[in-house]
């Protein structure tokens, strides 16, 4: 997974930084949306959209935790392009969203924001949402990249 390392980040990247590693410690909690209460991938995401943007992006209908493994539409993927500018993976830099799939043949079912070139902050089950190295495991995951749009 490249990493674009040299770009100047924008302001909006900065801000999107800041207020994703200001979710870290919040525990996972499946379809929740809540910072300090819970999270999960897609509500780490949502709630940082409402921050900078003032705004809900959109409500997800109710899903279940192996939503993915029951079709084969890239329904996350679909989301994110409603709201965010959708990039190659080559231009993936710190401040945007990586989506992941688990297997070849499903759709991508994870979603992180980029905070360097080799880290991320996200909510996965069981854990309370952290900031990680991006090892080769979730390079070889990569999906689709995502970028928040500049602020009007």
């Amino acid at each position: 997974m490249p990493v674009a390392t040299k770009r100047l980040l924008e302001p909006v990247a900065r801000q999107v930084i800041a207020v994703a590693r200001s979710w870290i410690g919040t525990p996972y909690r499946h379809q929740a949306s809540l910072k300090l209460i819970g999270t999960d991938c897609l509500g780490l995401i949502r709630g940082v959209y409402r921050e900078i943007y003032s705004a809900e992006p959109e409500t997800p209908p109710p899903y279940a935790a192996d939503w993915a493994e029951a079709g084969t539409a890239e329904t996350l993927a679909e989301a994110a392009r409603r709201h965010l500018l959708e990039i190659s993976l080559n231009d993936l830099s710190p401040g945007d969203v990586a989506l992941f799939r688990w297997r070849q043949g499903l759709p991508a079912k994870h979603a992180g924001i980029m905070t360097s070139a080799s880290a991320m902050v996200h909510a996965q089950s069981g854990v309370n949402v952290c900031e990680i190295a991006v090892s080769p495991w979730w390079r070889r995951r990569l999906a689709f990249a995502f970028r928040f749009p500049e602020l009007n």
